[in-house]
């Protein structure tokens, strides 16, 4: 597993944890929460929605990210998908943008621009000169409130989001069991759902469908708007009252829980796919990270789990790799783990493997719940801990050196409903983790009955097969 943009990123690659009511509307005259040790300050503007400002002046830029608190988790059956399908389309105009002006205009600003869809969130982000900020505001509120586009737009881009859904699940083996697992793994949570939806259902949208998601979704009580760069807090203030504040307030609706109930028995698929190796992914069900302060026995238990993926893939010679990848009896190409421990559904975690030459699937499963036993019964020493804790230190120093980063920080400490300083506060409690907490999790949430295992059997490869030709000017976003 690859690092995120944070701590709380990495941690949240696949999401768990509680859902998050929306702030109820207060004057904005007063910050929501002080400031944080580097200075972020929290706002609510009067229609409800959260402002984020971060100054960092070592360069004229600035980064103007707009968050929703809305993903894939939130569609029903029948619609999977509409949320992605709906941060394409927001590129698509509005009442006074034209279709494919909004890129346009940030290119001119001498800006970059995209945006993401996560199970949690949407997202979208300018990266511009900082004197330019109040002008990607206005056109961002602009698209947020009165995103509107021709029916033809939406039958054009269905297509590129079908594309999207070919070139990155079903022409990749490996995404295409992650796919499968997700869907075997949960059964009550919408977490079984793909992000890019069902190709059947994307094949049944409709404008409709994402005209009516915008509308139910896109509320200023369920967004917020981080600004992190060479700016003047009172400024941004100023300006997101202007261009945000004004917008009409809504309600939220209601979410209604959907917890997954208890796993009673171990799962196991097989996936065939077109591919060159084999590929396991076992995937056991854990706590979720819920809180960073006053923190409960299932939160520290989530701590160590993230400690516990570390000392297994953390860092180059780690357990993993020393055990099933080195040597001249190794039975793994590659090894990875990764705790997924927040979010707002069920949590997991994960450990993966590609065989060697010669090696089986089979065998790469029995090395990597051997390692997992081996620290059950052995444990961990301080020194792993401390290596694997220095080194979020200094990765997460050296991330905030980019403005992006530091935005996304912010906003992704939003989303997930944690304080704005909940990497510092989440870094302070990493290190007080003990070799024998990371001992308890590993001797408590690895068995069967927690596990559903994914094997990838690899088919002859097909030919390339030909691709439908997209509208000019598409984006595969």
């Amino acid at each position: 597993m690859k690092r995120a943009f944070t701590l709380l990123a990495l941690a949240a690659s696949l999401c768990a944890g509680a859902a998050v009511a929306a702030t109820p509307p207060v004057s904005a005259t007063t910050p929501s929460a002080p400031a944080t040790a580097s200075g972020a300050q929290q706002f609510t503007l009067k229609n409800g929605m959260q402002l984020i400002v971060q100054p960092d002046h070592r360069a004229p830029t600035a980064v103007h990210m707009l968050w929703v608190r809305v993903g894939s988790m939130d569609e029903v059956d029948g619609t999977t998908g509409v949320a992605h399908v709906l941060e394409h389309m927001m590129f698509k105009g509005s009442k006074t943008v034209k279709p494919g002006d909004f890129s346009r205009q940030v290119a001119a600003l001498g800006g970059r621009e995209n945006a993401f869809t996560s199970r949690d969130y949407t997202g979208y982000f300018q990266q511009i000169p900082s004197h330019r900020l109040e002008d990607v505001m206005r056109l961002e509120a602009d698209r947020f409130a009165n995103n509107q586009w021709p029916d033809e737009e939406f039958k054009k881009e269905i297509e590129v989001v079908k594309e999207e859904r070919r070139l990155r699940t079903e022409d990749q083996p490996r995404a295409l069991l992650a796919e499968q697992l997700f869907a075997t793994t949960f059964i009550a949570s919408p977490y079984r759902r793909p992000i890019v939806g069902w190709m059947s259902d994307l094949d049944a949208m409709t404008p409709e469908d994402v005209r009516a998601f915008h509308r139910q979704w896109y509320a200023p009580a369920n967004a917020a708007v981080v600004v992190a760069g060479d700016v003047d807090v009172k400024q941004v203030r100023a300006l997101a009252e202007k261009y945000y504040g004004s917008l009409p307030a809504r309600a939220v609706p209601a979410r209604k829980p959907r917890v997954e109930p208890e796993q009673r028995g171990l799962r196991r698929i097989a996936v065939k796919a077109p591919a060159e190796q084999a590929y396991v992914a076992l995937a056991f069900r854990t706590p979720g990270l819920e809180r960073v302060e006053n923190l409960d026995a299932s939160d520290r238990d989530a701590l160590a789990l993230m400690v516990l993926a570390a000392v297994f893939s953390g860092y180059d010679g780690s357990r993993l790799d020393r055990a099933l990848t080195q040597g001249d009896n190794r039975v793994a190409d590659t090894v990875s783990s990764g705790a997924m421990v927040t979010g707002r559904g069920p949590s997991l975690f994960m450990l993966t493997g590609v065989p060697a030459q010669g090696k089986t699937a089979a065998q790469v499963e029995e090395a990597l719940r051997a390692e997992v036993a081996r620290v059950a019964q052995g444990g961990v020493s301080e020194a792993e801990l401390n290596r694997v804790k220095t080194q979020w230190i200094a990765s997460t120093v050296y991330e905030r050196d980019s403005v992006m980063n530091q935005a996304q920080e912010l906003g992704g400490n939003w989303a997930q409903g944690f304080p704005l300083d909940a990497n510092e506060k989440l870094l302070a409690l990493l290190r007080t983790v003990t070799p024998a907490e990371v001992q308890a999790v590993a001797a408590k949430y690895f068995g069967d009955d927690q596990l559903t295992a994914a094997t990838l059997l690899p088919q002859p490869l097909d030919a390339p097969r030909a691709r439908p030709t997209l509208p000019p000017g598409s984006t595969i976003r």
